[in-house]
């Protein structure tokens, strides 16, 4: 099996990679791969909103030329598709909230007089989140919004780990997140 994680972190050092790294360790311990795509390292513009993926069914046929080509080529090459990301303002950061809006038009050729298919359906999504708040009030309206793009998408969502940092001047990860980190791996395997 094939994971694709889309980091969505400007802190490749910070708290949503040490929650990263332990579920890629069991994934890869468990004979599977997997691949991050560090989304700052990516340019990845904005949807404009012209329509132009939608004139043809057979890819993903943006014309912003970016690195969103790459990128499509890798989820559709996958099995999984995790969305590893902190949370600010109850949401992702800017390159992931690019990337999402992206694909819903790109994967999803529905939006026209003619309805096409899902170029994405059946792939499955989760979610690893890191907040400064407790999970149910920092994460869960990032949650519900990846639902509801899962069941637009006709893709299967299959959870979410999300792990609160208490401050500054607290360590974040702990023998406790990584074990949460791991049985998370374990369940989507």
């Amino acid at each position: 099996m094939k994971f694709i994680i889309l980091f969505g972190s400007p802190r490749k050092q910070g708290n949503t990679i040490s929650l990263v790294e332990p579920f890629i360790e069991e994934i890869k311990d468990s004979g599977n791969e997997a691949e991050i795509v560090w989304l700052y390292d990516n340019e990845i513009k904005g949807c404009i909103a012209c329509r132009n993926c939608q004139k043809d069914w057979t890819g993903f046929h943006c014309i912003i030329k970016d690195d969103m080509q790459e990128i499509f080529a890798k989820i559709l090459a996958s099995d999984k598709i995790i969305l590893a990301t902190p949370i600010y303002s109850w949401s992702c950061p800017a390159p992931m909230k690019a990337l999402l809006d992206r694909l819903v038009y790109g994967m999803n050729k529905y939006y026209g007089d003619e309805k096409g298919p899902a170029l994405w359906k059946g792939k499955s999504v989760a979610l690893i989140t890191t907040c400064g708040y407790r999970p149910e009030n920092g994460s869960d309206l990032f949650e519900e919004s990846i639902k509801r793009y899962c069941k637009h998408s006709q893709l299967v969502y299959e959870g979410m780990l999300s792990e609160r940092d208490l401050g500054y001047n607290s360590v974040f990860i702990s023998d406790d997140k990584i074990e949460r980190a791991r049985v998370f791996a374990r369940n989507l395997l």
